[in-house]
């Protein structure tokens, strides 16, 4: 059977076809049942494209903790967004629109993807007008940003790939605790095949012994590192758990739910962020009030 040609390329640099990212995004729902998470509609075009760890390790210049494919498989879905072909919920729950559903040809992505970047420079020229008659400088600010752009979360990042390694260890004490570990032990450098402490995880009757890895990376986590991980672990834990502040690649994450192996549990950068917000662990969240300033209204006095 002939290989599908790849509708799009990743690169260390360069900007891939995002017509083709968007076609395939349409193919990866549809193939999903129509709904996805952010997690899911990404490895599955990963998956149908045949995507390799190589280029998914590939980051973004100004930003090493995310990787180039995610980041725009995030642009692709916020064209298709603005074009009327998905929609997405509260809860970052993609789906197709029925005109999403439509979709079958690189020609009517191509189309969307042309008709927001009109669109969008429209919006700039009016923005210009609109400022040169109120005598003001233009600031531009595109309208759109990649779904998935948080500032807030490269910034925590940031700061924990700077930590001591032996207090990144504690900071994943303290959460596992937070979240119902208990017993938990910190291994420290004791050279046990990468194996950084275990806790005991209690569900209702049931008990399970988890060990855990936890590492400041930079980058992507492949295959082989989880399949390091599970060596350590056999005869020894019901369960293991990898905690990093990169990102896993789809074939990780495949492997760590490999039939017949035990299971490993993943938190990547972007969860490890959540779970640290949602338990207040360095992270505050406060209430601000944003003014937005719209040159297109003043404009039209």
């Amino acid at each position: 059977m002939m290989k599908m040609e790849r509708r799009f390329q990743i690169e260390v640099d360069g900007l891939p076809d995002l017509p083709g990212m968007m076609l395939v995004t349409v193919e990866a729902l549809r193939d999903l049942g129509g709904s996805a998470t952010i997690q899911e509609l990404d490895e599955r075009v990963i998956e149908l494209e045949g995507v390799s760890e190589e280029e998914q390790s590939f980051s973004m210049p100004r930003d090493e903790n995310r990787p180039r494919v995610n980041y725009y498989l995030a642009w692709a879905r916020t064209y298709l967004k603005r074009g009327g072909a998905l929609e997405n919920s509260a809860r970052a729950v993609w789906a197709l629109t029925e005109a999403g559903s439509t979709i079958s040809s690189i020609e009517e992505t191509r189309a969307i993807y042309e008709l927001v970047t009109l669109e969008e420079r429209a919006r700039a020229k009016a923005k210009r007008s609109a400022a040169k008659l109120a005598g003001v400088e233009a600031v531009e600010t595109p309208e759109s940003e990649p779904d998935n752009a948080e500032d807030w979360k490269s910034q925590l990042l940031a700061v924990l790939v700077s930590m001591a390694p032996d207090a990144f260890e504690r900071l994943s004490q303290r959460l596992l605790r937070e979240a119902g570990f208990t017993k938990v032990e910190v291994r420290g450098k004791s050279g046990d095949g990468g194996i950084d402490g275990l806790g005991v995880l209690r569900v209702n009757l049931v008990s399970f012994q988890v060990y855990f890895q936890c590492k400041r990376w930079k980058g992507s986590v492949g295959s082989k590192e989880i399949r390091d991980f599970r060596g350590a672990l056999q005869g020894r834990a019901d369960k293991g758990l990898f905690i990093t502040t990169g990102h896993f690649t789809s074939q990780a994450s495949d492997e760590a739910t490999r039939d017949g192996a035990i299971a490993i549990d993943l938190i990547d950068g972007d969860r490890l962020c959540d779970l640290l917000k949602e338990n207040r662990l360095g992270v505050e969240t406060a209430m601000i009030e944003r003014v937005k300033i719209d040159p297109d209204w003043f404009g039209g006095i």
